[in-house]
């Protein structure tokens, strides 16, 4: 019999999970980021500003507990990227704030904001040609300066260490597998339309207002970046369907919305995207940040299993009598508690939501939040031995087995339209576009032509949404 604590074992605890069924106890993954920093005697500075220190200290921190999965790394945004473009929303530690500090998001004034409140037709017309021109030279201090020099290298730069940065995931994601017998958890990126304006283009305050004085244009951008993000979505997950694709949930509930807000902008721009993920073998966590114990309702149209609910500011045991039946829920634990409360009240809140919360469903443990590095390594380790206790089931558990299948082209129905869009914006230009600009006569065979130019604009698409969606 394999050990529990294999590879195979814990894999497949986590999918069984996943899949709103019961395995032989419940999953312990913690969605540690700087807290790993803290763990294993890194600075934020060292796992933010070097990819490499973070992914030591993943390792580090797996042989340090037996967990069922983590992410690659939870410092997601690597700043020695972002400083090679000059991002301006980033305070990078040891630059711009104490190397003790994790990175800063900084939002700009309304006056400064990344895209005009007159510039919606431009980005509806093409978001990829707004992220180039108007949306990158502004949020980049380098492609945006006077310095010419500048300008020409940091796109050089800043492109050879995305596709460095993310090639490096394959062989640690291995090295996580092989080394320390643990699952990477989550693989890909998913944000909703909505919260990419407010994130990143007119700011929050500006979006507000903006939902006042011309809500019909603010809607017809998140139908535009639909077809984008589903795109995005669907490349950067896991082509076996086995990790979730994480989707970080930020401005759509209250109080930063009025009502109805949720139901005509957000959700309706949502939905069809994460239908179209589970139509592709994909499932979703619904990283739920804020309280979103309003909408609990709407995300039950959702077909079952197809996200995994994360529980933030809401209350994990209300929110466990209207989910559980269809998806597995995980988080609850407070972060505040983690942080600054005693071992005993860590204890207390494990232990009432392992004695009722996996009764109602399947669920795995965790922080509310992503663990920064003000988390007590005391009341972490607590948290995991109180899991490890008393999260054993005592019935008959379900085992999934490590493959589960992608559908069937042929039981996904008509293919649809957002599907069809969204690969139309699988490159920034066409071919045939090209050859009529450039004034091309191709003598040969066009079509190998063809699949040489699809595949660099691709690179190009990537690199521009990945910059807007992961850094």
């Amino acid at each position: 019999m394999e050990n529990s604590n294999s590879y195979t074992d814990r894999l497949s605890r986590y999918l069984t999970a996943m899949a709103n069924r019961q395995p032989d106890r419940v999953p312990f993954r913690p969605f540690a980021a700087e807290l790993t920093a803290t763990l294993t005697g890194r600075t934020c500075q060292q796992v933010t500003h070097d990819y490499h220190q973070a992914f030591e200290a993943v390792i580090d921190t797996c042989k340090m507990f037996q967990l069922d999965a983590i992410p690659a790394s939870m410092v997601y945004v690597w700043t020695g990227l972002t400083q090679s473009l000059g991002l301006k929303y980033y305070g990078i530690p040891g630059i711009d704030v104490p190397a003790e500090t994790g990175f800063q998001y900084l939002e700009p004034s309304e006056d400064d904001a990344f895209m005009k409140a007159d510039e919606y037709d431009e980005l509806i017309d093409d978001p990829t040609a707004f992220l180039y021109t108007k949306w990158l030279p502004r949020v980049s201090a380098k492609i945006g300066g006077k310095d010419e020099f500048d300008r020409t290298t940091a796109i050089v730069k800043a492109t050879a260490d995305m596709f460095e940065y993310f090639n490096a995931f394959i062989p640690h994601i291995e090295r996580m597998k092989t080394e320390v017998q643990t699952p990477s958890a989550i693989a890909g990126i998913f944000k909703a339309p909505f919260d990419i304006l407010a994130d990143k283009m007119r700011g929050y305050i500006g979006l507000t207002m903006d939902m006042f004085t011309q809500p019909d244009k603010v809607l017809k951008a998140c139908e535009a970046l639909m077809p984008h993000l589903c795109r995005v979505g669907l490349d950067s997950s896991d082509q076996n369907g086995l990790a979730p694709m994480g989707y970080w949930m930020h401005r759509g509930c209250k109080p930063f919305v009025s009502e109805g807000v949720f139901e005509s902008h957000y959700w309706s721009t949502v939905k069809p995207i994460i239908e179209e993920f589970a139509r592709a073998g994909r499932q979703t966590l619904f990283y739920a940040e804020g309280d979103w114990s309003m909408h609990l309702n709407s995300f039950r149209e959702l077909p079952d299993a197809s996200i995994i609910y994360h529980v933030d500011k809401s209350d994990i045991f209300e929110v466990s009598k209207v989910l559980s039946d269809k998806f597995c829920l995980s988080g609850g634990v407070s972060n505040m508690v983690l942080a600054y409360g005693t071992e005993e009240e860590t204890r207390k809140i494990c232990t009432d939501i392992l004695k009722t919360v996996p009764k109602n469903g399947a669920y795995i443990m965790d922080a509310s939040a992503i663990m920064q590095n003000e988390i007590s390594p005391a009341n972490f380790k607590v948290m995991y031995e109180t899991c490890m206790e008393l999260g054993g089931y005592s019935s008959h558990s379900d085992r999934l087995g490590l493959e589960r299948p992608l559908p069937d082209k042929s039981s996904c129905g008509v293919e649809t339209q957002l599907l069809k869009d969204s690969k139309k914006v699988s490159v920034t230009k066409s071919w045939e576009c090209e050859k009529k600009s450039s004034g091309i006569s191709v003598c040969g065979d066009d079509s190998i032509c063809k699949k040489v130019w699809d595949k660099s604009e691709s690179y190009a698409q990537t690199f521009i949404w990945q910059i807007l969606l992961s850094f």
